[in-house]
């Protein structure tokens, strides 16, 4: 069975988890996170990197430092994971849903002014499987409104905007570990930020409400609880595992692309003959080969086709249902506009197995069964 996904795995991550818990320091901010804190510091230029137990956290933590009140209005795609949301319903706010582009799936730039009130308090870009979002229209905008920028870089970890890493360019940027990107910790995220002014209260936020962060640091003999506060503070054999996934990012990151690009080959001649359709990176934005996505001419053609792919022992899956087609999307949002592309094209993507372990080999073969369901005979590039 081909998988949808496996959980990255290196080789040193049993060894690093070893050293931590003969470290005796296997709760929060122990070698491993300052770790990879650093790394992150070091390798996407962002002057603050704060681990956290989930990308959910991390955006919870965004909210909170952006000062999001009740009855404030917050701008995004509906076409996201719900923690993008979330967070922010949260804080009481009410989400404002904004059509995406068809071509890369992001939120349409073009049409954010046009949802601005005076109630908007934040706009929040998620970068659709590692494919930045239009970044200059969208920070002159926060500029022009004053508004704060989160990004949702769930996806977009060492993937980048006209040279600058996803999650740097914003006021906050939001990374996630999960079991399913192309780094992982089982669960966990990061928090991005420039700016000294939200240092303190992010690390007073992060350890429950006390000052515990410079109590180690030594510059209080107490700690004590100063603020509002949770536990968002992941433990150091969580770090651990990432760690070792830091160090080979570049072999991580070679093998995931050889994968994408083979299937982005392999299936543009059933591009050419109007068969499907193929990922598009605009100039401006350098991937990371987080996801390979095809999309079909329908629903009933996704679901036929993922059947077929299961027959032949190949686990593909389709991605989000809008949030404001949900419940509690309708409860606390509202689309602005008109839906033109969230729900038609969330409706025909299909996501193709990508993990650090697959082999060209093996999508090669899936490459084979999507060209036999098509009955196209037609030759390989």
């Amino acid at each position: 069975m081909i998988d949808f996904n496996r959980p990255p795995y290196t080789g040193r991550e049993l060894e690093y988890i070893r050293q931590a818990v003969e470290a005796n320091k296997i709760c929060g901010d122990g070698e491993f996170t300052k770790r990879c804190s650093a790394w992150m510091k070091e390798n996407l230029g962002t002057k603050y990197a704060l681990l956290t137990t989930s990308c959910t956290h991390a955006l919870e933590m965004a909210a909170y430092l952006s000062d999001i009140q009740p009855g404030d209005e917050v701008i995004m795609p509906s076409y996201t994971f719900v923690s993008t949301a979330d967070a922010f319903v949260l804080r009481g706010a009410r989400i404002v849903f904004v059509d995406i582009r068809p071509d890369t799936m992001n939120i349409d730039e073009t049409l954010i002014e046009s949802a601005i009130t005076e109630k908007t308090r934040a706009i929040v870009p998620v970068h659709y499987a590692g494919v930045a979002c239009e970044m200059d229209t969208i920070l002159a905008l926060a500029d022009k409104y004053h508004l704060k920028v989160v990004e949702d870089a769930a996806q977009g970890v060492h993937a980048y905007y006209k040279g600058r890493a996803l999650g740097t360019l914003g006021d906050f940027g939001c990374f996630s570990f999960h079991e399913t990107k192309n780094y992982s910790m089982g669960e966990g995220g990061a928090l991005l930020f420039q700016k000294d002014e939200y240092l303190e209260r992010a690390e007073i936020l992060r350890e429950k409400g006390t000052d515990r962060s410079k109590f180690f640091r030594g510059q209080v003999d107490k700690y004590t609880w100063v603020d509002y506060g949770s536990s968002y503070l992941p433990s150091d054999l969580n770090a651990a595992y990432l760690y070792a996934q830091l160090e080979a990012c570049r072999d991580i990151d070679a093998r995931r692309m050889s994968v994408w690009e083979l299937y982005h080959r392999e299936l543009r001649p059933l591009k050419e003959a109007g068969l499907l359709e193929q990922p598009t990176v605009p100039e401006y934005a350098s991937h990371n080969a987080h996801m390979y996505y095809i999309k079909v001419k329908d629903m009933d053609t996704r679901s036929r086709l993922i059947g077929f792919l299961h027959q032949r022992e190949i686990c593909s899956v389709f991605h989000y249902i809008p949030l404001h087609s949900a419940a509690a999307g309708r409860k606390f949002g509202r689309f602005h506009g008109e839906d033109v592309y969230t729900t038609r094209e969330s409706q025909r993507l299909l996501r193709l197995p990508m993990y650090y372990s697959l082999t060209l080999e093996q999508a090669e073969y899936v490459v084979d069964c999507i060209r036999e369901f098509f009955h196209f005979d037609g030759p390989k590039e």
